[in-house]
């Protein structure tokens, strides 16, 4: 925990944090909505979106936020619902990042850290524009998640009462693109999916209520976090990876917990 507190690792230990704490909430709601591909499809598109501003001068987090943000609203009109936008976005932003690769050979060590993860070098902007988002999400999701609610589990309650949902689509669709483009710049692309998705399928196999599955996800996050980023340190491993393998592990032993759980309450045991 010494080389935690340092004051060189201060600035990348709270901006992880910040995402640490906000993605796994995020990620619940767009398993609420099964859109969970939404994580891994705007993660991917700010990559492109961040090498294409770095190859023009531009900042990361512009680049990263323009096309994660312009994903979104594509696919609110093309697709209100559903994994089929996202997964367009996703091999979209693939093949945009590939073509990068092989014409801008400048464009190549960025995205070996894009993919990797550069948390440890985070700057005091990206420190702020963590901290910000994890307020903004707090906030919107205060007001958007009694819509959400409602829309999946009365589906026609917006239609009987003569409103649209749509306005709350966009909102989230933005709300999502906005949080993983800005991880996706600090964390790694591969490090945000995994702090959206893991967290939120442990907490809906095993929370009790929408409350007590957001807390859980938010502590799974946050646990995950905190464990990869000492070992990173003391093995001296990049965060990213490290990360990835917390998670799988946790979500391992949540599963074999939960069904030994589920063995010993059948009939006869």
């Amino acid at each position: 925990m010494s080389a935690v507190l340092d004051p060189l690792f201060r600035i990348p230990f709270v901006t992880g944090l910040a995402f640490a704490l906000s993605l796994p909430i995020l990620g619940m709601y767009l398993r609420l909505r099964e859109e969970w591909l939404a994580a891994l499809a705007f993660a991917q598109l700010a990559a492109a979106g961040s090498l294409t501003a770095a190859i023009s001068g531009l900042p990361l987090q512009l680049g990263a936020l323009g096309a994660a943000g312009a994903g979104s609203l594509a696919k609110s009109l093309l697709a209100p619902t559903g994994n089929n936008g996202y997964a367009a976005m996703m091999i979209f932003g693939w093949a945009v990042c590939i073509l990068l690769l092989a014409n801008v050979p400048v464009a190549e060590h960025l995205a070996h850290a894009l993919f990797d993860g550069q948390l440890y070098f985070v700057d005091a902007a990206q420190l702020h524009a963590a901290a910000g988002y994890l307020a903004a999400a707090g906030g919107a999701l205060f007001l958007l998640s009694r819509p959400l609610l409602l829309e999946r589990m009365l589906p026609g309650f917006f239609a009987a009462s003569g409103r649209s949902a749509r306005r709350y689509h966009v909102a989230f669709d933005l709300l999502a693109a906005s949080g993983l483009a800005l991880a996706t710049a600090s964390l790694g692309v591969m490090a945000a999916f995994g702090l959206v998705f893991v967290p939120s399928m442990i907490a809906y196999r095993v929370g009790t209520s929408w409350t007590v599955s957001l807390a859980i996800a938010a502590g799974v996050g946050l646990a995950s976090y905190l464990l990869a980023f000492v070992v990173a340190l003391e093995l001296d491993q990049p965060f990213g990876p490290v990360l990835i393998l917390i998670l799988v592990s946790i979500a391992a032993v949540a599963q074999a917990v939960h069904a030994g759980m589920r063995v010993c309450r059948a009939p006869g045991r």
